[in-house]
């Protein structure tokens, strides 16, 4: 058999992912609705995807999807400490997904792996952080002209992706996965709220009941974290630069402060804004001892390590991703999971069944550039209404939940203006 062209971990390891990757099936029930009907349809057909994702169990089936629909795909890692290395065997030998991603891989490695798998010459990306547009627009440009389209996953690759096309050098649309509803109001708020959690709790083994948790950042990823931890029992305060978001934070019955006065009582910060140096030399500067520092935003430009090495007389690892700075005053700083997703660098991600959704979006938006390729500008664009709503419809269904719908006699009255009081 002619293995794929690949650079992971150990292709021995593909039977164990194979096994895993079914097992996050099972809760993937809208994904597997729109993979049957691909297999049968095709509209993938004769597409090339570069997808740089978080090579997980969830990840490999919307791969699965991809390849029925049709598609030639090519994987790589969007976070160097995301990789699963036995879900990256199992899509080379067992799904016919060229991979190139290996967990801990170094920066060198990691841009490598982009660019072996841009060496497909896709006609559509899919992003997770927007680094494989990056790669394009600086490096790849003779890849420009096959492009369609894209997609964006994050919140992060989002405002990035929107910043360039308000600069004039975004070359190709992309649909922005995140602004659905289906998405973000699931994956960011109870995806991430969970699995944050569990990789805190699987590198540390701390309690969190009675602990004061510290969250910068009140979007949908800091109010799933902060919901979480106040329901281990945790004292959470929410830090926030948005008034609004604050505000909110206040009404939802969390302390809210700047961050450098949370310094000094908060026993584990997490950060989700997306935005760098949050956790920076003045905070640690009033960080109390025995503090631990984690990060749930996409990149490890959150937290200042610079700073906090430069601040260090010592720093040794005391668990797996967890390190230990030793401060000159003789305080002590953990970090976890070298600042990055503490969730896919600790644990696994975000449970399936929420990934279902997300990933469903992002089967149906690649289906809509194919189909609507001729019309679409270089742009970000929301996901589809009619996607979005067909998404939450097919999970209900998998769920076995009714819902009403409106009589025409409703419609009328939601549409016109002059029946009133």
């Amino acid at each position: 058999m002619t293995v794929l062209a690949n650079d992971v971990a150990d292709l021995g390891l593909a039977s164990l992912g194979k096994d895993r990757i079914e097992w996050a099936e099972r809760d993937m029930p809208v994904l597997r609705s729109i993979r049957e009907r691909f297999e049968v349809e095709k509209p993938l057909l004769g597409q090339r995807i570069t997808a740089c994702l978080h090579v997980t169990t969830e990840t490999a089936n919307l791969m699965r999807t991809l390849v029925a629909g049709g598609a030639e795909v090519a994987i790589c890692a969007s976070n160097p400490l995301s990789t699963q290395d036995d879900v990256a065997a199992a899509l080379v030998v067992h799904y016919g997904v060229q991979t190139f991603c290996i967990k801990g891989e170094n920066n060198e490695t990691y841009y490598r792996h982009i660019h072996q798998a841009l060496d497909i010459k896709p006609t559509i990306t899919m992003d997770d952080g927007a680094d494989t547009v990056g790669v394009i627009t600086n490096d790849r440009r003779d890849l420009i002209p096959a492009i369609i389209g894209g997609t964006e996953e994050t919140t992060t690759g989002v405002i990035r992706l929107r910043a360039m096309a308000a600069d004039g050098v975004l070359t190709y649309p992309v649909i922005a996965i995140n602004d659905a509803d289906t998405k973000h109001l699931f994956d960011n708020r109870y995806g991430t709220g969970q699995s944050t959690l569990d990789g805190i709790l699987r590198a540390t083994n701390m309690l969190l009941a009675g602990r004061t948790v510290v969250v910068s950042g009140y979007g949908w990823c800091g109010r799933g974290v902060a919901s979480r931890a106040k329901g281990m029992g945790s004292h959470v305060i929410v830090t926030e630069v948005d008034p609004t978001k604050a505000l909110e934070a206040v009404m939802d019955g969390f302390s809210v402060m700047p961050i450098d006065a949370a310094a000094a009582i908060g026993d584990l910060f997490i950060t989700t804004t997306g935005n760098k140096n949050v956790l920076g030399r003045s905070t640690f500067e009033k960080i109390k001892s025995g503090a631990i520092v984690c990060n749930s935003g996409h990149f490890n430009a959150e937290i200042d390590i610079p700073a906090l090495e430069k601040m260090s007389v010592g720093r040794r690892t005391v668990r797996p991703f967890v390190e230990e700075f030793t401060l000159e005053d003789g305080r002590l700083v953990y970090l976890l999971g070298e600042g990055r997703l503490i969730n896919l660098a600790a644990a696994e991600g975000h449970p399936a069944s929420v990934m279902d959704m997300s990933f469903a979006n992002q089967s149906l938006s690649v289906e809509h550039i194919v189909k609507h390729a001729a019309e679409l500008s270089n742009e970000v664009y929301s996901v589809p209404v009619e996607i979005d709503r067909e998404v939450a419809r097919l999970k209900l269904a998998s769920m076995g939940v009714q819902i009403d719908t409106l009589t025409s006699e409703q419609e009328l009255y939601l549409n016109s203006w002059q029946e009133g009081t």
